[in-house]
């Protein structure tokens, strides 16, 4: 999607004007004041922590300013009152979607649309709507289709449509390609650039630089919670943002390839030109659901020594129970998960705590609802996953003084901020989502305080979600890093970027099923997305280029 010239208006459809919101001694937003023009996409950009989410949430009345107002098309905002932003035209899109998944497209539309009084409902009027309002946009869909059967990016589809049929005006779209394959996020910016063609005005929240210039006309971006620039689309690059939303120059780890006749993938000392030692091996692994379905199925997967492997899939295929069996929450139904070490091969028992002592880290996809307890201090998060260690614990008894020596560590060492009104008695909830990801990270990669040994094996699923570019290069650096002392990681995400930019190999889920991991080499991001949406073979190509060897450092800064 090319940028379109902005069809600007005469009167702004949304004006935000000297908006400040405090908590406490906190300043999330700082004096703001923003536009939006008819046929406008504009894209909001900020590091974690930045003061977005505060923003959308005062535009829709879930917060109330402290100072400031916001305008819908010339009238002024009630403040505190969402269902005045709705009925202002004003609708949010959100990343993880709110259907009902049992339900038809039309019964999603309709829920929320007619009074509860009225003894029949109008479906023949309100699938009229629908279809004209389909029609409009560009936006086919069934409208008796079961939202449960639908892909990813019809969901997404009829996200939007709802909002549509509401009278939305201006869109909030919220991290819109996060679960998409690549042909999906085509199709999304092609939808995008039908709506603006129709006049809509669109706020586009993303992490993702490139889409951004892709997508907006302009870029404003918040550090701080001050607005620190507006930028034309045109003309500014993915480096000037990243530089603007964390004021300073952000370079990504980007590993250096050199060609090799080995047949693996070295990385570091220790590891050499070969393959390293297997780590884990699942052989034919199945996992059932509650309801008994199978949740994987024939899973065959080896993960070695200072290789990272990815996998990529659209969300909820199966990646969560993969992860899970890795980290010893859940058991697996079929086939065998062995842990290995020097040659010894060992099936550890379905308990946490015991793929932990056997040198298992983990980096969890929900960071707030499973990676960390929200009302605990942060130096209880930091050592919560070793409390057996005799390093925090002792006879039953908790040595406060260490574990908190230990949290200090991660605090100092992965850089985590936040604390400094409370220090390490810093509530966890109160941490950014950067922030908390980094004490994540520090407590999975230090591993057990009591002993000086990394882990063997890093499951990381999602590990940069919605985190900003200068939390994602350093994310990216720690598990390069891991991989260069000797790791074996296993890297589950969306962001085909980033499965390109850190992993060996790449294999792909889809339905539960697990393709057999090829070089990233011999992976393209639309052969990916055709066996993300399941019309690719598994078999790789016979002419595929041959794996190339890896040497040097583990990263290096990209050629100036």
């Amino acid at each position: 999607m090319t940028t379109p010239a902005a069809t600007p208006a005469a009167q702004p459809v949304l004006r935000l004007s000297g908006i400040t919101k405090r908590f406490g001694p906190l300043v999330a937003n700082d004096g703001i004041s923003l536009e939006l023009a008819a046929g406008e996409v504009l894209a909001l950009l900020g590091e974690n922590g930045a003061g977005k989410s505060t923003l959308v949430s005062i535009l829709f009345g879930h917060y109330v300013a402290d100072e400031g107002q916001v305008e819908a098309f010339g009238r002024p905002l009630p403040p505190g009152r969402p269902r005045a932003a709705l009925e202002a035209g004003i609708a949010l899109v959100h990343q993880h979607f709110t259907l009902a998944e049992n339900l038809s497209v039309l019964d999603n539309v309709m829920l929320g649309t007619e009074p509860l009084w009225r003894p029949w409902s109008r479906r023949a009027a309100a699938r009229q709507r629908l279809q004209q309002t389909a029609q409009r946009f560009g936006l086919g869909v069934d409208a008796d289709a079961r939202v449960a059967d639908l892909s990813v990016g019809e969901r997404q589809r009829v996200e939007i449509l709802k909002t549509l049929v509401r009278g939305a005006r201006v869109l909030i779209l919220d991290e819109p390609t996060a679960v998409l394959t690549p042909q999906e996020s085509e199709s999304l910016f092609a939808t995008l650039r039908q709506l603006v063609a129709q006049g809509l005005s669109i706020v586009f929240i993303s992490h993702k630089l490139d889409e951004v210039l892709r997508v907006s006309h302009r870029v404003a971006v918040l550090r701080g919670g001050r607005l620190v620039a507006t930028r034309p689309a045109a003309g500014t690059t993915a480096a000037e943002l990243a530089e603007l939303m964390v004021g300073r120059s952000v370079q990504r780890p980007v590993r250096r390839e050199v060609q090799g006749t080995g047949q693996g993938t070295g990385r570091g000392a220790g590891v050499g030109a070969g393959m390293g030692e297997c780590v884990c091996a699942l052989q034919a692994m199945g996992v059932r659901g509650a309801d008994r379905r199978w949740r994987l199925q024939d899973v065959t997967l080896a993960l070695h020594a200072g290789r990272i492997v990815g996998i990529a899939g659209v969300s909820g295929n199966g990646q969560q129970a993969l992860a899970d069996v890795l980290c010893g929450l859940q058991p697996a139904d079929a086939g065998s998960v062995l842990l290995l070490q020097d040659g010894q091969a060992r099936q550890p028992a379905a308990r946490a705590r015991d793929w932990v002592a056997a040198g298992v880290a983990r980096i969890p996809e929900d960071r707030q609802g499973t990676g960390a307890v929200g009302d605990l201090a942060l130096w209880e998060n930091a050592i919560s996953e070793h409390l057996a260690s005799p390093a925090v614990a002792r006879a039953g008894w908790l040595r406060r003084r260490a574990a908190q020596a230990h949290a200090q560590r991660i605090v100092r060492e992965f850089d985590v901020r936040g604390t400094e009104a409370r220090g390490l008695a810093t509530v966890t909830r109160a941490l950014s989502g950067g922030n908390l990801q980094k004490l994540i990270l520090g407590r999975a990669l230090l591993g057990d305080p009591a002993r000086p040994a990394r882990p063997r094996l890093i499951v990381a699923a999602q590990p940069t979600w919605g985190l900003d570019v200068g939390a994602v290069a350093e994310v990216h650096r720690r598990l390069l890093d891991a991989a260069a002392a000797g790791a074996a990681v296993l890297l589950i995400s969306d962001d085909l970027d980033e499965l390109f930019a850190l992993a060996d190999e790449i294999a792909v889920l889809h339905q539960g099923r697990l393709t057999p991991p090829r070089p990233a080499a011999q992976w393209t991001q639309t052969d990916i997305g055709l066996a993300m949406a399941g019309s690719l073979p598994a078999q790789a190509p016979e002419q595929a280029p041959r794996p190339t060897t890896r040497q040097g450092p583990p990263h290096a800064p990209p050629a100036a």
